[in-house]
């Protein structure tokens, strides 16, 4: 593999080291050591991303515009080949590309401490704010309808019309819930027809590891760029609240671990909406627990559509391993409904005590 990658990049295999890196599940990634300097390298999964192309594309746009608006800002932009192209392909392997490694800097596969929270939502606020003025229908889209809740749930629909009997059966429970929190979708599409919400430069994966981190743990900017695409604020605020608030992840099976965890979901509040209050409209804070429950509700959604359909695509190690993955999550989602009120008054204290502050200020 490195004989007909590493020598594209002007590297000699000779004279590098080559080391697995991370714990990406789509695409492959590798730490590359040659000439004094560290790389990394990653190989684009192109049965997900069907054009990469259109990746790099994105990229490009996106640091086009920061380097004249906000040069300050770390955006990592692949290296260039010895033959100025932005990415290597080669019939067999695939498609690769090569970033420089930002020294010092580190990440971390899950939260923490609420500390690690509030920077990372800090990050992903301010990535989305100083792209406000991009124009985000130059984007194309790398993944279509990813975020899409009614087209996943049009999924489930077909995949309860192509499934077995038993394992109906087996979903029974399962699967009323989805049916009888439908309303989540109409909400979902008045969102799109309305004004109010404003579709901007969204990164659609906000998990922890998609941060880099200095020494101190302290934000230095946002990685993983394949996903980044026009989107509504509740994609990235409502992964966020997926996978930071719980204690556990949703491959837990012991479901009396799963909780929402408030000062996380505080942080979340105060670093996202830091960056980001005042790009927001009255109307998208009046979301923002909503985006939890979308973001929630879908992931189940995908969860119970592939265990009808026989693991077809997030695959299983065990029996039941998807059922298990939908009950984890509509687990989360229930407890996350029981606090809505509380946490969405959260938000609504957090924005009205900006305001008192900045006015006593002037």
């Amino acid at each position: 593999m490195w004989q007909k990658v590493l020598p594209a990049y002007g590297i000699n295999i000779k004279d590098c080291s080559v080391q697995l890196f991370g714990n990406g599940l789509i695409n492959s990634t590798w730490r590359v050591a040659a000439g004094g300097k560290v790389f990394i390298l990653q190989r684009i999964n192109h049965q997900v991303f069907k054009n990469p192309h259109a990746i790099a594309g994105n990229i490009q746009l996106l640091a086009t515009y920061l380097n004249k608006h906000a040069p300050g800002y770390i955006f990592t932009t692949p290296v260039k080949t010895v033959n100025n192209e932005e990415l290597v392909h080669d019939a067999e392997l695939g498609y690769f590309r090569m970033f420089p490694f930002v020294a010092g800097s580190h990440t971390v596969d899950v939260v923490n401490s609420t500390a690690e929270a509030y920077e990372a939502a800090k990050q992903f606020g301010k990535f989305t704010k100083l792209l406000a003025g991009f124009d985000c229908t130059q984007l194309q889209e790398t993944l279509p309808d990813f975020h899409n809740l009614s087209f996943r749930y049009h999924q489930f629909e077909n995949a309860l019309a192509g499934t077995t009997p038993e394992l109906i059966e087996q979903s029974k429970e399962s699967i009323d819930f989805i049916k009888a929190n439908y309303h989540l979708t109409e909400i979902f599409e008045s969102i799109k027809k309305s004004p109010a919400f404003k579709k901007r430069v969204t990164h659609h994966d906000t998990k922890i590891s998609n941060i880099l981190l200095d020494e101190n743990n302290n934000g230095l900017c946002v990685i993983d760029l394949d996903t980044i695409m026009p989107g509504y604020f509740i994609s990235d605020v409502g992964d966020m609240i997926r996978t930071y608030v719980s204690p556990v992840s949703e491959e837990e099976k012991d479901f009396s671990k799963i909780e929402i965890r408030e000062d996380y979901f505080a942080a979340i509040v105060e670093g996202y909406l830091g960056e980001m209050q005042y790009e927001l409209s009255k109307e998208e804070v009046d979301h923002f627990v909503y985006a939890g429950k979308f973001m929630i509700y879908m992931q189940a959604i995908r969860f119970l559509a592939d265990h009808l359909m026989n693991n077809i695509y997030y695959g299983a190690s065990y029996p039941n391993h998807n059922l298990y993955r939908t009950n984890n999550q509509i687990t989360l989602l229930k407890k996350l409904m029981e606090k809505e009120v509380k946490l969405q008054q959260q938000v609504h204290s957090f924005i009205q005590k900006n305001v008192e502050d900045k006015s006593t200020a002037a």
